[in-house]
């Protein structure tokens, strides 16, 4: 079991525009191959997480039946300070505060399968923060947004990466790194 970020980033960082949008990353031709990519990597998925505004996202931009066809009943863990509503049949957990009790519960869901933290950047670093995080699977799309949410909003040092495999879809080249705790 490994907890993995796997995410789409701009040429230039930035998994999210100024808007919170993620609408740029759907204008990028990639022949197929990152959706048939998404689909065998969630085939490992076992728990996921996201924040707030990732969700906030989702539930804007993809009509509620969809959650089931894409994520199934992965348990997936919100992180937010406030109320949301929920996806209606989604299996769901809203929570706050420190990621490792969270992370717990995730590992316990997930068995021999992987924890997939989908976003954004920072809860993705407050994994990473807490020795949490063991693998960084960045698409890069050959777009750059100028500004918005980065794909990683802190320091990780190269002696803690070590790029262990990079692939190209369509237009995305895909990079995998693991990180030593």
């Amino acid at each position: 079991m490994a907890t993995q970020y796997f995410t789409a980033t701009s040429l230039d960082g930035y998994i999210a525009d100024e808007n919170n949008s993620l609408s740029w990353l759907f204008e990028v031709d990639d022949d197929g191959s990152a959706e048939s990519n998404i689909a065998e990597f969630l085939e490992h998925v076992g728990a996921m997480c996201m924040g707030a505004t990732t969700y906030e996202w989702i539930m804007a931009n993809d009509p509620p039946e969809n959650w089931a066809k894409t994520y199934g009943d992965i348990p997936c863990w919100v992180f937010t300070h406030r109320t949301l509503p929920a996806i209606p049949g989604a299996n769901l957990r809203f929570v706050s505060g420190a990621v490792e009790p969270v992370h717990r519960e995730m590992a316990e869901a997930a068995g021999e399968q992987h924890i997939w933290i989908i976003g954004g950047g920072e809860l993705a670093g407050l994994f990473a923060d807490a020795g949490l995080l063991d693998e960084i699977i960045a698409g890069v799309a050959p777009v750059t947004l100028g500004a918005g949410a980065p794909v990683l909003p802190r320091r990780i040092p190269a002696a803690r990466m070590k790029l262990v495999e990079v692939s190209q879809m369509g237009q995305f080249a895909q990079l995998r790194y693991q990180l030593a705790h």
